[in-house]
């Protein structure tokens, strides 16, 4: 469903660094620092991505966001800055939240589940079930 919009309009992808990241086809990546709010490091790693951030989210018109803690500094940034958000909840929760859905969803424009039961938890949210 997002890989068609890709292609529509100028876009680009920023997602964590992994041991095992891949590039999309074609498509321009940034990486973000992979957090674990457990970590002893993960006040600074959040740090980095905000730095990472203020670099990127001047490129944007819209921040659409599936979810990884990494990603709350574009997130914000780029709703401070006035761009549009638009944050899709983990087909992977289907009776409880994400700690980055539950902050998300009082700044997006548009928040997505992909689960019926997710309504209850996120009652503004749109249900389109399985968006990938």
């Amino acid at each position: 469903m997002l890989k068609p919009l890709m292609e529509e309009y100028d876009s680009f992808v920023v997602t964590e660094q992994t041991d095992y990241s891949a590039k999309a086809k074609g498509e321009k990546t940034y990486y973000m620092s992979q957090v674990n709010r457990r970590e002893k490091d993960f006040v600074w790693k959040m740090l980095k991505n905000v730095w990472k951030s203020l670099q990127i989210y001047k490129k944007a018109d819209v921040v659409i966001c599936t979810g990884v803690l990494a990603m709350i500094p574009m997130c914000l940034i780029a709703k401070m800055a006035g761009k549009k958000l638009v944050y899709i909840e983990s087909f992977a929760k289907v009776t409880s939240p994400t700690e980055t859905g539950k902050l998300l969803y009082k700044f997006a424009d548009q928040f997505y589940v992909q689960w019926e039961s997710m309504l209850s938890i996120y009652p503004k949210a749109i249900y389109l079930g399985g968006i990938y």
